[in-house]
């Protein structure tokens, strides 16, 4: 993820703002919130810490609602074009790995999802999950609030303490 993170920065930045940047960073699947404070923390974009969290969050939160209506009608469709299938059914199967401590612990075991960042885990990965158990809305999309509130924590330290440290 780093990786990736530093290579949209260094290809956008000088090209759009930073904050611009690292709100695209936060929208994006797999990178969210947590690629976003990556990619404004002193090692790259150096955004003020007060200005990158609210730019990040509603980065990341900004698709989740559309993740949690839309997925299991874009899935079904996907399914259904020969090209795609594969793909849907990989979604579906990573889903399926991730449910058992949603199942088990429903909104914290979300929060916790969505807020522990490791590789899978995170908001685009809890909706889809939680769209899949057929959490309801108004259950879900608090649990993944929290859990973003978790993530913002936990990678503003990462990013802006440790990081901060290494390169401010």
């Amino acid at each position: 993820m780093n990786t990736f993170v530093q290579a949209l920065t260094s290809a956008l930045g000088g090209k759009i703002p930073g904050e611009l940047i690292i709100f695209l960073i936060s929208m994006l699947p797999v990178l969210e919130l947590r690629g976003g404070l990556l990619a404004a923390s002193p090692a790259l974009l150096n955004v003020p810490i007060l200005r990158a969290i609210p730019i990040c969050i509603i980065g990341n939160l900004l698709p989740i609602p559309f993740v949690l209506l839309l997925v299991e009608r874009v899935l079904a469709w996907m399914e259904g074009v020969p090209v795609l299938g594969g793909f849907a059914h990989w979604i579906r199967a990573r889903a399926d790995r991730n449910k058992g401590q949603i199942e088990t612990y429903g909104f914290w075991g979300l929060a916790l999802f969505v807020g522990i960042p490791l590789p899978g885990t995170g908001a685009w990965t809890g909706s889809i999950v939680a769209s899949l158990l057929h959490m309801r809305i108004r259950r879900s999309f608090p649990a993944i609030l929290v859990g973003v509130a978790l993530a913002t924590v936990i990678m503003s330290i990462i990013s802006y303490g440790l990081l901060g440290v290494l390169f401010g």
